[in-house]
């Protein structure tokens, strides 16, 4: 049986101003930095992972190298795993989405900020890398670095249910063990939900 380890990126510029971020480039926090090593700890406690997989945004590829180097194992970045676009939204207020009279909470995976991307868009290019992951380690356990988006997205993928789909707060670590194709039910191992995405 292989394991799953989803980690969010570490806090970014743009979480601690509470705004989506404008661009792949923004990087994590000194914060953010103190969260990837705690994240990194607690994963060498509980698991063996043989290989970190990072998003290409800068946050996510930063979170991804310091827990690779705290576990001694590689990293390889995957662009497939970027946080959901925001289109018009890049750069502005979390609370904006809620002001849109396109937003409703009750399906959120749904909306498409101007420009952007929904969860349902996200899944759809996030869930078919998941598997591949998932085929390509069956036996073994692998660190993935993402987004609050991506990781929700990712949790709908795993249990076919939008309802419930966990977004953690920065350096969350949810993990999905997987057998012969099927995932079992994911676990927080550390993080309680956040209460938006924010990339």
């Amino acid at each position: 049986m292989g394991k799953l380890i989803l980690v969010r990126h570490g806090q970014s510029e743009g979480n601690a101003m509470r705004r989506f971020t404008m661009t792949a480039e923004t990087p994590i926090t000194d914060l953010g930095r103190r969260q990837a090593e705690e994240a990194a700890l607690k994963i060498r406690i509980k698991f063996r992972p043989r290989l970190v997989v990072a998003s290409t945004y800068r946050r996510a590829h930063q979170t991804g190298r310091i827990i690779a180097e705290a576990l001694g194992v590689p990293i390889e970045l995957e662009h497939g795993f970027r946080e959901q676009n925001l289109g018009e939204l890049a750069g502005k207020s979390y609370d904006l989405v809620r002001e849109d009279p396109t937003f409703d909470a009750t399906r959120s995976w749904l909306w498409r900020p101007p420009g952007g991307e929904s969860h349902i868009d996200v899944l759809a290019r996030t869930g078919p890398l998941l598997d591949e992951y998932a085929k390509r380690f069956a036996a073994d356990e692998v660190v993935i670095v993402s987004h609050g988006g991506v990781m929700r997205c990712l949790w709908a993928h795993a249990t076919g249910n939008w309802d419930k789909a966990h977004v953690p707060p920065n350096c969350g670590i949810i993990v999905i063990e997987h057998d012969g194709g099927r995932y079992r039910h994911p676990e927080i191992i550390h993080g309680e939900p956040a209460h938006e995405s924010g990339g």
